[in-house]
């Protein structure tokens, strides 16, 4: 599967050059409201845990599941202009919340981590007996990128998507882990501790954390722990989605960038891959930025996402 990259690369303006200003940009750059007629409902998880998910009805017979990155929820200006992209060329939209996060807190004991693929593919599973017939494509950003590819590569015997967009894994999480710790990367690492500490405030072990430091203390205390593993070390190299990209044999691009502050697409290259995983490694773009002065808008990610939807769509 080799879809055609979009027309235009990413350019950057002079005011978002680099990866930390890239990533930094997309925060800060203002995002349009708008309104969209949501359906929302709860999927309950085989262990009683439920996850809050939102839907928008299409005609193109197209299905476009969308899941978050760490420390987000379905509220992220990325996933609501993803949502209402998809949904205005024609396709249903499934957004969702992973457990504890957005509209499902109060709702999950159990945490999402980068390894949480039987949760995506309960809702993949959901999605096909909710839409018989469709094509279902699966959109992941960040953590739910590696949880895409690590389903698509490592447990295919699980519900699958017909093709996927990962966008920009961190593949080796090792490797994304420590990279938070230097310089100023060390402001992301806090931000996600920050949004993750509120996350599992009064759920099980949260209450008696303590105060970790950094991610990797949060991984090593929580996490790990929570997800079934004794260490960090254990859970990053079970977890990590790397070395199973050569796995996926379903139509699958990684859209990443060579800049990423923690998550660089060099990761990604370092690994095998199947001829079903098609790498688009963009020279600029840092961490789900992708900030661009030949874009109305500015906004390189929304183009990028609308293109390989619509490729996806016909594969």
């Amino acid at each position: 599967m080799r879809p055609a990259p979009p027309a235009e690369p990413c350019l950057p303006p002079l005011w978002a050059r680099g990866g930390h200003l890239q990533t930094l940009a997309a925060q800060y750059l203002p995002t349009p409201h708008v309104e969209l007629p949501w359906e929302r409902f709860r999927l309950i998880l085989e262990d009683g845990d439920a996850l809050a998910i939102q839907a928008l009805r299409g005609r193109s017979g197209v299905v476009v599941s969308l899941f978050h990155g760490l420390g987000g929820s379905v509220e992220g200006h990325y996933m609501r202009r993803a949502a209402a992209l998809c949904h205005a060329a024609g396709h249903t939209v499934v957004a969702v919340n992973h457990r504890g996060a957005g509209a499902g807190r109060g709702l999950a004991r159990g945490i999402y981590h980068s390894g949480a693929t039987s949760d995506m593919a309960a809702v993949l599973g959901m999605c096909r007996q909710r839409y018989p017939g469709e094509r279902l494509l699966t959109v992941g950003f960040s953590i739910s990128a590696n949880i895409l590819l690590l389903l698509a590569g490592r447990d295919r015997h699980l519900a699958l998507p017909d093709a996927g967009l990962a966008v920009n894994p961190p593949a080796d999480l090792e490797a994304c882990s420590r990279r938070l710790l230097r310089g100023f990367s060390r402001a992301y690492d806090q931000y996600f501790l920050r949004r993750l500490g509120r996350e599992v405030a009064g759920r099980p072990g949260g209450d008696s954390l303590g105060r970790p430091r950094t991610l990797r203390d949060f991984d090593e205390a929580y996490t790990a722990r929570q997800a079934g593993f004794p260490s960090r070390a254990e859970y990053y190299a079970a977890c990590s989605c790397g070395p199973h990209l050569a796995g996926v044999d379903i139509p699958m691009v990684i859209l990443t960038s060579e800049d990423d502050p923690f998550a660089p697409g060099s990761d990604v290259a370092a690994f095998p891959r199947s001829g079903s995983v098609h790498l688009h490694l963009e020279r600029t773009g840092g961490h789900m930025g992708y900030i661009a002065r030949n874009i109305p808008g500015h906004r390189w990610l929304d183009y990028a996402l609308a293109h390989y939807v619509g490729e996806l769509s016909r594969a």
